[in-house]
């Protein structure tokens, strides 16, 4: 709960503090063009390093291997878009912190060291008897009992075997 009124409350008054500071230092136009113009250099790194990732995560399924690194990897990289998007250098700093590969890898290491994101795979295999109307997936079942009487000579004929 501390953690998001930190990020809510805390990190948005120190961005806008420091654009105030960036503005006074270099102008409002230039400063709100820096903005654009990092959110546009990030979300054509967060393409590349996107697609780079779920190519290793597709190489490693094709290998039989669990692809928790990349599945945390493609988690920062998505948070690396949201951060990128939200206007402000703190947040930009971070984003590209979560794009840049060499600085990725071992917050993705961490995260999964320390159990913040894990990765659980159940890997059971056959036939389970579940379909799109719940397990059975045959419709309504109805219970009944039935039992044999007398013998087969008592049955009726079927009028069509004559």
């Amino acid at each position: 709960m501390r953690i998001l009124l930190l990020f809510f409350i805390v990190v948005p008054l120190l961005e806008m503090l420091l654009l105030f500071e960036v503005a006074d230092y270099i102008g409002g136009l230039w400063t709100v063009g820096l903005v654009v113009l990092t959110a546009v250099v990030g979300i054509q790194i967060l393409k590349r390093q996107g697609l780079r990732t779920l190519l290793r995560a597709r190489r490693r399924i094709e290998t039989g291997e669990l692809p928790a690194t990349e599945i945390v990897e493609g988690m920062l990289i998505a948070a690396a878009g949201a951060l990128l998007l939200t206007p402000g250098f703190i947040t930009d700093t971070l984003g590209f912190v979560f794009l840049t590969p060499p600085l990725r890898v071992p917050v993705a290491a961490w995260l999964i060291g320390r159990g913040i994101w894990a990765v659980q795979v159940n890997r059971q295999a056959g036939f389970h008897g579940h379909s799109k109307r719940g397990p059975g997936g045959a419709g309504n079942v109805y219970e009944g009992e039935y039992s044999k009487q007398g013998p087969e000579s008592d049955r009726l004929e079927d009028p069509d075997d004559r």
